[in-house]
């Protein structure tokens, strides 16, 4: 099984180094904008849940509880 992935990505690498320069920018721009766009998007979204949730727990132990005072 991953040796036949091996040999299909070998397949395909060979192809696109063969292609024109030109085609080369153009196809990993196609391919490659989206991917990092959405990469950004998902890390973006993890990082404000992850900060959300260390916010909230700093918050937390910082409040007192109901009836006591600082």
């Amino acid at each position: 099984m991953i040796r036949a992935l091996v040999d299909w990505w070998d397949s395909v690498e060979l192809w696109f180094t063969q292609l024109a320069f030109p085609l080369q920018v153009l196809l990993a721009a196609v391919l490659l904008l989206p991917l990092c766009w959405f990469t950004a998007a998902g890390a973006d979204r993890v990082l404000d849940r992850v900060t959300d949730l260390v916010t909230g727990l700093v918050r937390s132990r910082r409040t007192p509880p109901r009836g006591e005072v600082r």
